[in-house]
């Protein structure tokens, strides 16, 4: 009983912070099945390659159970492309994040969102969310959006039809454990998308979302420089990609403490997209 009314509150808590932060808006931001996303100018962005996690002692095995998803939604429309901005009324802007939780930053992340009041997304990888539930389950507590990164942050393009839908399927199944939420939201690893991750992501009642502007955080390149790719880039619609995970994420916690005030100084409005259902 103790637990389900946890997953009731973190549901209410989603959905309230969902109406409260776009009331600001004059709407909902939502994501329509109309747009046509901006391709970006530059090739795939993201970290070329992974810090491998310590093997073992506390590595899940894989996840058992051949039935329907519980909570997934119904069938979406298969896209060609993800979707790479938002649109909203307003100076509407998403925050997303990648490849966590991680203690050593994830929790920086969030104090600093919580001291703004402000929501963010969350791509999570399986493996890491298994591992450090604590951060899940306060990521859903404080009305974040927690998207699927796939269990282990494989190249998609390199994989089976089989191995991509296990890697989004034992993710989403974590999530859903934790947070009491299946995940409406899918990001491929490294931007590299093919037709199977967008098939296989409708049949979970996923979206595929990418990102406007690629603050390429995972370079360490200092946290003035990351500051200034976040500022020189914000508009209307666009979605940030930043990492709370994958290596030394310092720099990107030092920037969100810088970038965020400044942001919300100039005006915008700092949200999670609303799926408008197709």
């Amino acid at each position: 009983m103790q637990k389900d009314q946890s997953l009731t509150r973190r549901r209410a808590l989603a959905i309230g912070a969902a109406v409260a932060g776009a009331a600001g808006t004059a709407g909902l931001l939502s994501v329509h099945a109309g747009d046509q996303p901006v391709r970006p100018a530059a090739g795939v962005a993201g970290p070329q390659t992974r810090r491998a996690l310590k093997p073992s002692a506390y590595r899940l095995q894989p996840l058992t159970g051949h039935g329907p998803p519980r909570a997934a939604a119904r069938r979406l429309l298969v896209r060609r492309e993800p979707f790479l901005r938002v649109s909203g009324r307003g100076r509407t802007m998403v925050l997303t994040f990648d490849d966590g939780p991680d203690p050593r930053y994830t929790p920086d992340i969030l104090d600093t969102l919580q001291a703004y009041d402000v929501r963010a997304m969350f791509f999570v990888c399986g493996e890491m969310a298994a591992e450090n539930q604590d951060l899940v389950e306060r990521m859903a507590d404080e009305g974040h959006v927690i998207g699927n990164h796939t269990w282990s942050h494989p190249l998609l393009t390199r994989l089976t039809r089989r191995q991509i839908r296990s890697e989004m399927k034992r993710t989403c199944e974590v999530v859903e454990d934790v947070s009491g939420e299946w995940p409406r939201w899918f990001r491929a690893p490294y931007g590299a998308w093919n037709r199977a991750a967008f098939q296989l992501g409708a049949e979970l009642g996923m979206e595929p979302l990418a990102w406007t502007v690629d603050t390429l955080d995972w370079t360490e390149p200092g946290a003035r420089t990351i500051v200034d790719r976040v500022e020189d880039g914000a508009a209307p619609g666009v979605v940030v990609l930043s990492h709370d995970a994958g290596g030394d994420r310092s720099q990107s916690v030092r920037a969100l403490r810088d970038y965020l005030p400044q942001l919300l100084d100039d005006g915008y409005h700092i949200t999670v997209p609303r799926r408008r259902h197709v």
